[in-house]
Formats: C-alpha cells, structure tokens, sequence
C-alpha cells in the first residue's frame, strides 16, 4: 500500500495493480470504511480500480503526517474486515452491429476474428465494473477478453448515442448519455443506464458484476 498526495488536498491510496475482482472488492471495503469514519477533514472520498482517492480541507487537517497515519489505519482495519464475494449480478442486452455497432468489423479485423466471433466473446464474458466515471453511470467494466482488445479509435466521434456499448484498449462500457467518445461501438443497449429520477439513480456500480445478452433488432425495438 502506497498514500501518495494529489496536489494540496488530496491523497491517493493505492492498494495494488492491474484489475481484479477481488481487488475491487477490497478498494471498496476501504471506502466504506473511511466513509462511516472519516478522518477530521475529509469531504470525499472516490474509490477506483485499485486506488482511493480521499479529498480533504486543509484548513480542518490536523497535520499531513497525521492525517496519513489516520487513513492507514482504517485501510489496516478494512483490511481486517474483509470477506470477497457478494456482487450484484447486472444483466444487459444489447443489439450488435449495423446501425447499432458501427465499429463491429473494425473490432473483428483487429483480433483477425469474424464479426460472430467478437458478439460471441464480448456476449459470453463476465465483466466486473472497476469505476465509475466520465459521465455520471458510466462504468469501466474490466474482463474483456482478450481477442476483443481494441485500442480507441484514432479520431473519436463528436456524438455517440446513448446506450452504446464500446470497447476501449482492455476494457468495455456502456455509454449513459449522447456524448462525444472514442471508444469502438459494438452495439446498443435499450437500458437507461442513468435516470436522475431512480431512487438511484446509475444503474451500476462500482463492484457489480455484468454480464451482457444479444437481442435481436426487433427485441430492441420492442424494449423501447
């Protein structure tokens, strides 16, 4: 475990590398932890693949040295408390190709599969959402396989619409809104994977695990 400050009022922790499940699992047990007893001073707290940002005032911060101190021992006790497992299981159908997945071929020529094959792969994975950001709802899910990875598109798009699914470098995402991205478009989901008027309002995550469904045209359609 690292702290590493990020400017004048916050620390990153990081916890380990690359991504993993039960990597995850542990970068959110810290978070919770360090919201139900923060630290004097702290006003956000924002976990991510395997780190945790912790934002605080530096004005209520009683000393650098001691506010890292107080942040190690919380992860020590999240650590403690630890137990992998639990999830939610988030299933999500998707339409590929065509209008829906503009990208599907390019996705195919650069594994030097066919475009059934990418459907296949990118349909039969289980996917774990790593974070949350970008966009409000936006998750990164990581556990792409590997014959799918695809690095961003060279020049990205000034609109994708929402509910597009994309693959970027390692990783695939559902897009929430119509924003510009860079991301290579496989497909299209009828979800509303954010609506402000939800209890909760992002319909993932960080922690969940996904998993994705191809539907037909007329499914989708008939979804709306």
């Amino acid at each position: 475990m690292t702290i590493a400050p990020l400017g004048d009022s916050a620390v990153v922790v990081t916890v380990g590398s690359g991504l993993g499940e039960a990597l995850l699992g542990r970068v959110r047990a810290i978070a919770a932890d360090l919201r139900r007893d923060p630290p004097p001073g702290v006003v956000d707290i924002v976990p991510a693949f395997a780190a945790i940002t912790v934002f605080y005032d530096l004005g209520r911060v009683g000393g650098f040295g001691r506010f890292c101190a107080e942040i190690e021992q919380r992860v020590n006790r999240a650590d403690a408390r630890f137990a992998p497992g639990g999830a939610r299981i988030i299933e999500v159908p998707v339409c590929y190709g065509d209008e829906f997945g503009p990208d599907l071929g390019d996705v195919a020529a650069n594994g030097g599969i066919d475009p059934v094959e990418v459907i296949a792969l990118h349909s039969g994975g289980s996917y774990v959402v790593q974070a949350i950001g970008f966009a409000p709802g936006f998750g990164y899910l990581g556990g792409l396989p590997d014959k799918i990875h695809t690095p961003r598109r060279a020049t990205p798009r000034t609109l994708v619409s929402a509910g597009s699914v994309g693959i970027g470098g390692v990783l695939t995402a559902v897009y929430p809104f119509a924003t510009p991205g860079g991301w290579n478009i496989i497909g299209r989901t009828p979800l509303m994977m954010f609506d402000p008027n939800r209890a909760e309002p992002a319909l993932l995550r960080a922690g969940d695990r996904v998993r994705f469904r191809a539907i037909t045209g007329e499914e989708f359609t008939a979804w709306k």
